[in-house]
């Protein structure tokens, strides 16, 4: 095992008896056929410590009791034989159970075993609901000989020869986690209880990146929020159905996708309830093949997804089960977007639906996590599978939306169900942080969750448009943080590449620019940044920059000081230092005739406000404000549109130029002229 760390000292003392080694559960994983939760619930029992002679006295006994209780295959009569010389025999095992009505008992099924046909007293499946659905793992007292219930029932000699009669779920029974939960966060700052979150479920999280956890934390949203609704697809093997499978036993997993109406919602010959109401998260593992028994399944899901209610006859069902769908990209996702949508993989009932597409909370992008591989499964100690998964299943009652209301405001682009849908992934992200309702909630982790948050459902909304839906055209999801916080735009990665220029309004002292190169090179596209701190100067960060270069900034930096009252009002430009840095993104290095641009990125983080999105501005000047001629102005529109740009900004006097631009590109490049610097920046503010 890997060395303990600082995380792991403050765990096992915050969380004494409710952590474990992670790496103890795989040591049985391959051996024994049951889920990676079972054998942490046993390993909880014996193995809580950081102690090493108790953990191998612990694993033995945890060996011993999988041997000695765990079916494998080819060993089912021997396991029947048993039961018939000892009368009693213990086993854990995968549990169902059906009301048989020729005898109007119940019989469970043991699939271990070959048995489907074990009586089992009404009283149990009464209190344990869940095996008539799809069942539960649990540790099994079965009894060879004819059951007293089933004689009573007349049966005589062809009374059911094995008989349930006790069992044990394999789920914490404890009850006040979220007070024990809660009072170990405390102890532990943000990012010490994201690591410890992740190496909860197994995965080592230094082997992820950022993007990468931010997946992670995003498949553990349904388990602690009601009715969450969401998507992943991305390459194969990377794990996306590890958390619905091994961590918990409020999830079930639909394998190949296949389900009926009665399995799922309710059953109309009897109103038994299906699996949206006996699970937390139903988890479709294949999304390509979701179908149902009847023609109206599809309907009922989709009624079901926005309200969390269906029908039977007259009478309406409340269930609070998410759904969840998983599935592959049988191409990588640029060029899945390049011949169609993001839901292509989708079955065609529902790939073109945008009404289904609303009903989706967030779209996870499955291509930012890694492919599974055993160097990401950590050693160090997490939470046990099953107080982990209890937690999660508390946090569900509550919500941390009252604490954030005043200080979170979104963008006018949001729909009413984009706000439900974003405010349900903000409020699982916190519950996943803030597991304590009395903590207070920092900005910092207030804007990691809305961020995720709005890309998520930003990703959805932008396929919809794909569709051609007209509604959904406007995709510029934007928040603030604060009364007096900056509007911040949030955009969807897989949409751009870094060297294009993106249609949303970049943070404020940010900006897009074209010049010319040196001799011979051509125009460049730039990214100009600027940030503005406490001081009195402009700071140009670029190591060695070119002379071009350096006499634009020069040229800014007079006509700030100079037209300051014209171009940043009452602010004062020299009480802040602004550190300038200019980024090529094109193969030159001349970066010469930028005084217009970076005079405007130094206004625009002065004044804190964005500029336009898919603007590209062009344009030098001297330092005294004069503007500068731009002698190839139509290659630098056919550079602009090349990258992605919408509109381009230039002095007036490249008006006579642009008369020769073809009818393709004025169709795709909308020109601004300016006249003056303050012409330029108020033509390119955001309002």
């Amino acid at each position: 095992m890997a060395d303990l760390d600082g995380l792991d000292t403050t765990v096992t003392k915050s969380f004494e008896g409710y952590v474990v080694r992670k790496d103890l559960a795989q040591k049985f994983r391959g051996s024994f056929p049951v889920p990676t939760y079972v054998a942490e619930f046993l390993i909880g029992k014996y193995c809580a410590t950081t102690d090493e002679k108790e953990i191998k006295e612990g694993l033995e006994i945890v060996q011993r009791q999988l041997q000695e209780k765990i079916v494998r295959a080819g060993e089912n009569e021997l396991f029947k034989a048993r039961a018939r010389e000892q009368s009693t025999i213990k086993i854990i095992d995968l549990l169902t159970a059906r009301l048989d009505t020729r005898s109007d008992t119940f019989l469970a099924t043991i699939p271990t075993l070959l048995i489907n046909d074990a009586y089992i007293p009404a009283e149990l499946v009464y209190q344990n609901e869940r095996m008539l659905t799809g069942g539960f793992y649990a540790e099994i007292e079965l009894t060879y000989g004819a059951s007293a219930a089933s004689t009573s029932q007349g049966e005589g000699k062809n009374a059911r020869p094995f008989s349930i009669t006790s069992l044990r779920p394999i789920q914490m029974s404890k009850r006040e986690v979220i007070s024990d939960i809660a009072r170990g966060r405390k102890e532990m700052s943000s990012n010490e209880w994201k690591d410890f979150l992740i190496r909860s479920v197994g995965i080592e999280p230094s082997a992820l990146s950022p993007r990468a956890q931010a997946v992670l934390f995003l498949r553990m949203i349904p388990f602690v929020e009601k009715g969450y609704n969401c998507i992943e697809l991305g390459p194969r093997g990377t794990g996306k159905s590890y958390l619905f499978q091994q961590i918990s036993p409020y999830s079930h997993l639909v394998s190949g996708g296949k389900a009926t109406v009665a399995k799922m919602f309710v059953n109309n010959s009897n109103g038994q309830r299906g699996l949206v109401c006996q699970y937390d998260v139903v988890c479709f593992d294949e999304v390509s093949g979701i179908s149902f028994d009847q023609k109206d399944g599809v309907n009922i899901m989709k009624g079901y997804m926005e309200s969390g209610e269906f029908s039977r006859g007259k009478e309406s069902i409340r269930a609070e089960g998410g759904i969840v769908m998983l599935g592959n990209f049988e191409v990588d996702v640029e060029h899945q977007q390049r011949i169609g949508h993001l839901f292509g993989p989708l079955p065609p009932e529902i790939r073109d639906d945008s009404a289904f597409m609303d009903r989706i909370h967030s779209y996870i992008p499955g291509w930012d996590y890694p492919k599974i591989h055993p160097n990401m499964m950590t050693s160090h100690y997490g939470l046990v599978s099953d107080f982990l998964s209890e937690s999660w299943r508390q946090l569900r009652n509550e919500s941390r939306l009252p604490k954030i209301v005043d200080r979170l405001s979104l963008g006018d682009a949001l729909s009413g169900r984009d706000r439900r849908a974003t405010m349900k992934t903000v409020d699982g992200l916190l519950k996943l942080m803030y597991p304590s309702g009395e903590m207070q909630i920092s900005d910092e982790d207030l804007e990691w969750a809305v961020r995720i948050a709005l890309e998520c459902r930003r990703r959805v909304k932008e396929q919809q448009k794909r569709i051609g839906s007209a509604e959904f055209r406007n995709t510029m999801f934007s928040y603030r943080i604060g009364d007096d916080g900056i509007e911040q735009y949030v955009s969807t990665p897989e949409l751009h590449s870094e060297n294009t220029v993106s249609p949303e309004p970049l943070p404020p002292g940010q900006i897009w620019a074209i010049g010319p190169g040196e001799e011979n090179e051509g125009n460049g596209l730039y990214k100009i940044e600027v940030t503005a701190t406490p001081g009195s100067s402009i700071r140009l960060i670029n190591v060695k920059a070119p002379s071009g270069l350096r006499e634009s900034i020069r040229a800014a930096e007079q006509v700030l000081y100079t037209q300051s009252k014209g171009l940043i009002g009452d602010h004062d430009p020299k009480s802040n230092e602004f550190a300038v840095q200019i980024r090529a993104l094109s193969p030159v290095s001349g970066a010469s005739c930028l005084g217009i641009p970076i005079l405007l990125a130094i206004c625009s983080a002065a004044l804190r406000k964005n500029l336009k999105g898919g603007f590209v501005i062009v344009g030098g000047m001297s330092v005294g404000g004069t503007l500068e001629p731009v002698y190839n102005a139509l290659d630098m529109a056919e550079l602009a549109a090349e990258k992605g740009a919408t509109t381009i900004v230039l002095p007036v006097s490249s008006r006579k130029q642009m008369n020769e631009m073809s009818d393709d590109l004025a169709a795709r490049l909308t020109v601004v002229y300016y006249t003056d610097p303050r012409d330029a920046l108020l033509k390119v503010l955001g309002e």
